[in-house]
């Protein structure tokens, strides 16, 4: 399938929700090159807790391919489009998928936050990191990246910087 080296670009391919394996594994076996960045996280069932392999970014395989065989990918099962940017297929950077096999090293010190909605007075619980377990209440939110919450103990009041990632609103306690 592949082309002299100089013609293979990274591409995102845009799948079907939760076909991402299948997707992955027929292009490996087609001879691709291809990427599925997976995380191992823990599930928890009302029975039991397992471990189990997301996609880091949900929907989306790379695959390292000239530009002229996409269409080729496109009638795989599971397969909706490719990323496109300017409606041309968007070309992903070699340094990017690195980083996101750097990343994948060590899943316990980032998090993946997708749109977070909180708003001061919401009621959150921090779920991994030091403070786990931790039922606070937003007091403000700095920008996309952290949330500062407030703490009443024996009528003091204790701040505390934690990243969005790591909380989870709940309904007010």
């Amino acid at each position: 399938m592949s082309t002299p080296q100089t013609e293979l670009k990274w591409y995102a391919i845009y799948t079907r929700p939760r076909s991402e394996k299948k997707v992955y594994k027929v292009l490996v076996e087609d001879g691709y090159n291809a990427y599925l960045p997976l995380m191992t996280t823990v599930r928890q069932w009302s029975d039991r807790k397992k471990k189990v392999q997301l996609p880091l970014i949900p929907s989306y395989v790379f695959v390292n391919e000239a530009e002229k065989n996409l269409k080729n990918i496109l009638s795989i099962h599971g397969v909706v489009n490719v990323l496109k940017h300017l409606k041309k297929p968007a070309v992903i950077k070699d340094y990017e998928i690195e980083n996101l096999r750097i990343l994948l090293q060590d899943t316990d010190n980032f998090s993946f936050v997708q749109d977070v909605k909180l708003k001061k007075g919401d009621s959150v619980i921090v779920e991994k990191g030091v403070f786990k377990g931790l039922v606070a209440e937003c007091l403000t939110v700095k920008g996309k990246h952290r949330v500062i919450v407030r703490i009443e103990a024996l009528s003091d009041i204790i701040e505390v910087n934690i990243p969005l990632g790591h909380i989870k609103k709940i309904n007010n306690i």
